[in-house]
């Protein structure tokens, strides 16, 4: 039988004693063989004795029960995690670089290798090592920063050929850039996780949402399905599959799509690009890069007892964090959720030492009422620094 100190494992899951409760054990078994009269308070060489063999069981322990948890992707946390998710065929996103989808324009038949092209604020975004221009004279491509993180591009912002090639006319981006981001967290592998396990689901919308999930740069998706025989309120044509991606490569996009989208359906979005089928057939794939909403705020705090300047600016971040984790379209509400933004706020370290008193947000179109709404292509964006603070 285990020692009452120990972990305990049943078909509930897996429990142990509290570090007060295991020191309570040693104190009354050491009492038990050298009498009850025996001091062992902390400040008594014994007592100090017994509370040092306390920790160390309760440490043991922890380490059994974070052990015993790292066997669950629900659970598991870091490397643990990270090794979970392999069973998946996914792994740990690293941290990327900002991507951006380019339309070239030039000459039937150029090829470009290795092209370098500049935005205005002279950021390198590298092309794919091998690029041809097809019989349209037009080709949508995406780029890489060759610096790693989160560089912004605006619309057309992306426009000088640095890799200078005969018969490459132009470049331009339509859209903005996806930046890139840091070391993917834990929820999110444990979102992709989740996503990753309908790859072979029974239904196609299913599969092809995992199969977009799962390609290499993909931060945010969200897919629309329009089953009926009219045009839906998103204007999405009838019997069409509209998918909404940030993040990834044009052409690994459009094939995962193509892999698993149902035969039949067409795909509708303002982002193409052709592929070959199964059957090495072409076909061209169309899908949406999210359009860029951006959300400032205006946040009053009431200082109390310990309040600091770091404090305000973690408040600052965490509804900036809050906003650029919104669901693409908003997710079921369709909203940036103010309530959300105002728990974002009240759940810093540090937040007992200040009353949030006020927290508006706003977009393009005016304040929120009290959520600002998203289109079904758009994207919340917002920086730390959009969320104006006054302390009183």
């Amino acid at each position: 039988m285990a020692s009452p100190t120990a972990a305990v494992i049943t078909s509930t899951g897996i429990t142990a004693p509290s570090y007060a409760e295991i020191l309570a054990y040693l104190q009354s078994q050491y009492r038990s063989i050298y009498g009850a009269d025996v001091y062992l308070e902390a400040d008594s060489q014994d007592g100090q004795f017994l509370a040092m063999q306390a920790l160390a069981i309760s440490d043991a322990n922890a380490a059994i029960i974070a052990a015993y948890l790292s066997y669950s992707p629900s659970t598991a946390q870091g490397a643990g995690l990270s090794n979970n998710v392999k069973i998946n065929g996914i792994s740990r996103a690293i941290p990327t670089n900002s991507q951006v989808d380019l339309v070239i324009i030039g000459q039937a038949g150029t090829p470009i290798t290795s092209g370098i092209v500049e935005d205005q604020n002279s950021n390198k975004w590298a092309l794919p090592a091998s690029v041809t221009i097809p019989p349209s004279g037009t080709i949508t491509v995406t780029a890489t920063c060759t610096t790693l993180g989160a560089v912004s591009a605006g619309p057309n912002q992306v426009n000088k050929i640095v890799t200078t090639t005969r018969g490459w006319q132009s470049i331009t981006n339509p859209g903005a850039a996806s930046m890139g981001s840091p070391v993917e967290t834990d929820p999110a592998l444990r979102a992709k996780q989740k996503t990753s396990t309908a790859l072979p689901s029974r239904t196609v919308l299913e599969g092809t949402i995992g199969a977009v999930a799962n390609v290499s740069g993909v931060t945010r998706y969200v897919a629309y399905d329009n089953d009926t025989s009219v045009t839906d309120a998103n204007g999405i044509p009838a019997n069409h599959l509209a998918m909404v991606v940030e993040g990834g490569d044009v052409t690994a996009i459009a094939s995962a799509i193509a892999a698993k989208k149902g035969p039949g359906g067409g795909t509708y979005g303002t982002t193409s690009a052709t592929v070959l089928n199964v059957y090495s057939m072409p076909i061209t794939i169309n899908y949406f890069r999210p359009t860029y909403r951006a959300v400032t705020g205006a946040m009053s705090l009431k200082a109390l007892a310990g309040y600091t300047a770091a404090i305000g600016a973690a408040a600052q971040q965490a509804v900036s964090d809050y906003v650029n984790q919104v669901a693409i379209g908003g997710g079921p509400s369709g909203t940036v959720e103010w309530a959300d933004a105002l728990t974002a706020a009240n759940s810093v370290p540090g937040s007992s030492t200040f009353k949030l008193t006020a927290l508006t947000l706003s977009g393009p179109g005016g304040v929120g009422n009290p959520d600002v709404p998203l289109a079904f292509n758009e994207a919340a964006s917002c920086t730390p620094s959009s969320i104006v603070l006054t302390v009183t």
